[in-house]
């Protein structure tokens, strides 16, 4: 059983495809890309994440607290086999530092860890490790499937740093329904057809070049989740009239949303506030 374990400081930009088209050839002067880009090609990256009833997980996240967590079960090809390789990932995050434990098994396995508390076997002491604190998040999280995205992804990484990277996501889909990898990819776009979630992944500073170019293009800095996105999407189009468990500020309420549910949430949060 693989076992990956990941810390780092994360920084997330939206771009349209001018910013990316200026930022590809003066990206490649200090990077390489990833052994699956080469070419100009893409790979795909499929998630189905995990919550409780009633969203704790995400809506805890959403207000930014010192400390959060997610899980999710992700595939790096289409699952249609119970034996598929995928990778359960524990994700949190303490003040800005993301810190990330996986475990790779099968499909199979995963259902039976998440859904009846069967844990995947494993012969070395990190892989135990792992899956005990997979198993410890289990146990004080009632959770399941909750939403399923996936996207297209270019990924860089740093000629003199392989810890750093680039990424550049699009094709960001997601459903509610379905909630297997089994069942393919498909749903609502999550994202403009011109637009793509750049994240920057290091654990150390900036380099000065990436500083320079992003200025030059006029690029800034976003907090930007897209399962947080995608919830803050469903939340609007299904419960916003009848629920105030979360009042969502204007700049939060993600690009897409009707301009009708944009002005339900705008009096909502009036009359809670009121």
């Amino acid at each position: 059983m693989a076992i990956t374990t990941f810390k780092r400081y994360e920084m997330k930009f939206l771009i349209s495809i001018q910013q990316l088209n200026a930022l590809l050839p003066r990206i490649e002067e200090y990077m390489n890309p990833d052994e699956y880009c080469k070419g100009g090609r893409n790979y795909s990256i499929y998630n189905i994440y995990y919550d409780t009833v009633d969203s704790n997980l995400i809506r805890t996240s959403l207000s930014k607290p010192l400390y959060k967590e997610k899980l999710r079960l992700r595939s790096y090809s289409p699952s249609t086999d119970l034996n598929s390789k995928v990778y359960l990932e524990l994700k949190k995050k303490t003040l800005g530092i993301v810190h990330k434990r996986r475990a790779a098994m099968t499909l199979l396995e995963a259902y039976n860890f998440i859904e009846k508390g069967i844990k995947p076997s494993s012969k070395s002491y990190m892989g135990r490790q792992v899956i005990d604190e997979l198993e410890y998040f289990l146990s004080k999280n009632s959770v399941s499937p909750a939403a399923y995205i996936s996207y297209t992804r270019m990924a860089f990484f740093g000629k003199d740093d392989k810890d750093f990277r680039i990424t550049f996501d699009s094709n960001i889909v997601t459903r509610r329904e379905e909630l297997h990898m089994e069942n393919g990819s498909f749903g609502k776009q999550l994202l403009g057809g011109d637009q793509y979630l750049m994240e920057v992944k290091i654990s150390r500073a900036t380099p000065i070049w990436l500083a320079r170019l992003l200025s030059e293009l006029k690029i800034y800095k976003t907090s930007f989740s897209k399962y947080g996105t995608e919830y803050k999407r469903y939340y609007l189009e299904t419960i916003a009239e009848n629920s105030d468990a979360f009042s969502p500020d204007e700049e939060e309420i993600p690009a897409g949303v009707p301009a009708r549910l944009r002005q339900t949430a705008g009096n909502q949060k009036s009359a809670v506030s009121g």
